[in-house]
């Protein structure tokens, strides 16, 4: 499963091309400073890298998944687990 890396508003067609790709859900990590979204992999970890990868700092970097059928955003993810900052793997802090 490929990342995407999103600077845009995602669109209808980006869409019911992820639907294609990954069935009715895919994980997500977002780039809260930049305001950059990945999109895609198996594991969070993957978006995650490409961020990185990107250019992204870790601190802002939060997973979850987007379940492409009803819209509903989740926020949980191994990666948000942080000792200093979030203790559990969902994200716990609205802002």
């Amino acid at each position: 499963m490929a990342v995407v890396i999103v600077k845009e508003l995602v669109t209808e067609s980006d869409l019911a091309r992820m639907k294609e790709e990954y069935d009715n859900y895919v994980k997500i990590v977002v780039d809260i400073e930049n305001s950059i979204l990945a999109a895609g992999g198996e594991w969070h970890a993957a978006a995650e890298k490409a961020l990185l990868n990107w250019g992204s700092v870790q601190q802002n970097l939060w997973g979850g998944g987007l379940d492409l059928e009803t819209g509903e955003v989740d926020y949980i993810s191994l990666i948000n687990t942080r000792p200093s900052l979030n203790n559990s793997q969902e994200v716990s802090d609205e802002s």
